[in-house]
């Protein structure tokens, strides 16, 4: 990402595989912070730099490997500050063998301008996308949260104002929607998931929730 400019948010990295294995044994050297891996649209798990070994299954023959990686955010402060890469670096092997041929692209999600997306119902797509949804409310003063569980890891826009951003290994579950946010009557909910967790549902609490 360093390489990208990318100081902070997600980036894509892609290639295509070959192999005769069944079951294929995929590694990598450096990964931060987290990498969502997919094959042939399909998800097959999460890494990040703790965990950097994933086994893939039913992979004999070419496939399309796409790995979408988040940086959280940098480090500034601590001797760490000098070893402050992110993203994919270092070495991809696949059952010990080198990956290359890379594409990478940035993704710039928290800028994107949602209002200008165009979404349908199609319901079979299982790669990161968006997701559009509606929901009523009175506009009142009382604080307001969005339930986020049960959710992998994304942003969330409401009425095009940028929310925030969830993660399911959080301890917290919810963001608090400010209330010049929201309008009397029907409001737009736009939300990026990195996951493929079939989740169609957010609520509406008046109350923090955590795990």
């Amino acid at each position: 990402m360093n390489e990208l400019g990318l100081e902070a948010g997600y980036a894509c990295y892609e290639t295509l595989l070959n192999t005769t294995s069944r079951q294929a044994t995929l590694e990598l050297e450096h990964v931060r912070d987290y990498a969502v891996v997919y094959v042939d649209g399909h998800l097959q798990g999460s890494l990040d730099d703790s965990r950097k070994k994933i086994v893939l299954s039913g992979m004999s023959g070419k496939h399309h490997l796409q790995l979408f990686v988040e940086n959280i955010g940098r480090i500034t402060y601590g001797p760490e500050i000098l070893d402050n890469s992110k993203g994919l670096f270092g070495w991809v092997k696949l059952d010990g063998e080198h990956v290359e041929d890379w594409t990478m692209k940035t993704l710039d999600i928290k800028n994107y301008h949602v209002e200008d997306l165009s979404f349908s119902k199609d319901s079979t797509l299982h790669a990161p996308c968006f997701y559009q949804g509606v929901f009523s409310t009175d506009a009142s003063s009382s604080p307001i949260y969005l339930d986020i569980s049960g959710w992998g890891m994304g942003e969330v826009w409401i009425n095009g104002h940028y929310l925030g951003s969830f993660w399911e290994q959080e301890k917290q579950q919810s963001l608090l929607i400010p209330s010049n946010y929201l309008i009397p009557g029907t409001n737009t909910l736009v939300v990026f998931e990195m996951h493929d967790k079939a989740q169609q549902i957010m609520k509406l609490t008046d109350k923090p929730v955590f795990k």
